[in-house]
């Protein structure tokens, strides 16, 4: 642990970080982070095994990421997987950022709060996950299926969703049960990743 004198006057009663000036712990953090004068080396939060974390099925969502890059996007995702009493966010190994400082920010806390797993095949995951007892349902702007319809089934639902512009891969929308639609005005052709992420991570709480 590394502070300022200032932020180390705040510190509880036992706590000694090494003193620094503020512009030497800027060099000591990635570019863009913000430290408010204090700076704490922490191990890095592993990701879970798939069945650890989701099977067997207790009537929470699991939300399912695929080829969200976006940082910011996959950290206000985290967020609002704990806001709506989702069970774990699934990432995919190689196409999804690490948790790093900016997406930790982003997340509030979040990432420390629900558990994640990364697997090589999204594919085969959503299957897996199908056939332990869970509804998985793929958002897709085109789908003819209302999200709400799609969540009359009384199972726990995976909620699946893809990269703004290019949306889930077709393998990875074939997988899912379901593919459903968050209804907007015709005026916006879609919503952000996260938003949408939100939106169906509450509707699949209100359904049950």
């Amino acid at each position: 642990m590394v502070a300022t004198r200032n932020a180390a006057s705040r510190l509880p009663d036992g706590i000694e970080p090494q003193i620094l000036e503020p512009d030497a712990i800027d060099g000591m953090l990635p570019p863009g982070a913000v430290h408010q004068g204090l700076a704490v080396r922490a191990f890095p939060i592993e990701p879970q095994e798939l069945d650890a974390i989701c099977t067997p099925p207790d009537g929470r969502s699991v939300l399912v990421l695929d080829g969200v890059t976006d940082p910011q996007n996959v950290g206000a995702a985290f967020r609002s997987a704990v806001a709506f009493g989702a069970r774990a966010v699934i990432l995919q190994d190689r196409k999804s950022p690490p948790l790093t400082g900016v997406l930790a920010k982003a997340a509030a806390g979040a990432i420390e709060t629900v558990p994640h797993a990364r697997v090589v095949n999204l594919g085969r995951a959503i299957e897996s996950l199908r056939s332990h007892g869970y509804v998985t349902i793929a958002l897709e702007g085109e789908a003819e299926l209302e999200l709400a319809d799609a969540l009359e089934d009384k199972r726990p639902a995976v909620i699946v969703v893809g990269a703004e512009g290019k949306g889930l891969r077709p393998a990875v929308a074939d997988a899912c049960e379901k593919r459903a639609r968050i209804p907007i005005a015709p005026a916006l052709e879609s919503l952000n990743v996260s938003v949408a992420a939100a939106i169906a991570l509450y509707e699949a709480q209100r359904s049950r």
